[in-house]
């Protein structure tokens, strides 16, 4: 009896430490590889073979960091913000600290993912650092809340000093100097965010001569990020920027030096077909945006000359 009772004991204790299955609300949808459920069954098959071999040491996979330390695209880190600045009414520039002079150590356009917890719910989000490649002690990512959001009430709830936890890095666009004659960056809202680092990587390197030709659509003029950033890439010999904005319509309303760049309405087929014509070179694309953004805007540069080899979609 007292023996039955013993394995009972074991094989309760073994389904103690089973792993759990991620919730829905626990992937952020980005395509991420390894995604949080390739986590989960890789910790699975560990807990499996151990407990059929009666080995518990085999359980022991690599632990969560709880100090600022170099990426995992396994496992989350902790980075501690050093600084939290609302740019509109709903979106934040937020700044993480990095230990020294240590940097991040991602490619331009590469994401994170972000790790929130509200009401005992565990979710996870893509996140695009803007902060350049090579920026020293510290990251910067651009995130916009909603009304609803979970996501939102977590981010909400940050103060300079607070700590959140990241995974990374994960995306399939590498930028190489020179490697496209022009690249066309449309980007809708946040989706700026990836354009940024990769814009900056071109200005910066003295001897890349592609040509940048930046569409940043908003709803209006006050709702548009990083206009200070944006201002000073666009002083560069190879760089334009337009902007499409879609709850303004006068331009007399706007600030001279955007008037001519800005187009009023949504970014549609024709537009596109113009700023492909334009381009100086043959381009390749780049866009970001909502799902329902980047679909639409994938099918207007099929329409106006583009191969599925000529655009990537982040």
């Amino acid at each position: 009896m007292g023996e039955r009772e013993e394995d009972n004991d074991t094989e309760e204790a073994w389904l103690q430490l089973r792993p759990m299955e991620p919730l829905p609300s626990q992937c952020c949808g980005s395509g991420c590889s390894p995604c949080v459920f390739d986590l989960y069954h890789q910790d699975l098959a560990r807990w499996e073979a151990a407990r059929a071999s009666k080995d518990r040491s085999l359980l022991h996979g690599p632990e969560s960091q709880s100090c600022p330390s170099k990426l995992n695209p396994k496992t989350f880190v902790a980075f501690c913000i050093s600084a939290m600045d609302r740019l509109t009414k709903d979106t934040y520039r937020v700044r993480f600290a990095l230990p020294g002079n240590s940097q991040l150590g991602l490619q331009p356009g590469q994401h994170l993912i972000l790790r929130g917890i509200v009401d005992d719910l565990e979710i996870q989000r893509a996140y695009t650092p803007i902060s350049p490649a090579n920026a020293e002690g510290y990251f910067e990512v651009l995130i916009k809340c909603y009304q609803m959001g979970l996501m939102s009430r977590y981010v909400e709830s940050w103060r300079a000093g607070a700590i959140a936890f990241w995974r990374g890095p994960f995306g399939d666009f590498f930028y190489k100097p020179n490697q496209y004659g022009e690249l066309l960056m449309l980007a809708a809202g946040t989706g700026l965010a990836p354009m940024v680092p990769i814009l900056q990587s071109i200005t910066d390197n003295e001897d890349d001569e592609t040509f940048v030709t930046l569409v940043g659509c908003f709803k209006t003029f006050e709702s548009i990020y990083l206009k200070t950033f944006l201002q000073e890439q666009a002083r560069f010999w190879n760089v334009r920027t337009f902007f499409v904005l879609s709850q303004e319509s006068s331009p007399e309303q706007l600030p001279w030096s955007y008037q001519e760049k800005t187009h009023f309405g949504h970014l549609g087929q024709d537009l596109i077909k113009e700023l492909v014509s334009c381009c100086r070179r043959k381009p390749f694309a780049l866009v970001c945006g909502s799902a329902e953004f980047t679909k639409d805007i994938a099918r207007c540069l099929l329409c106006a000359g583009l191969t599925e080899d000529s655009y990537f979609l982040f």
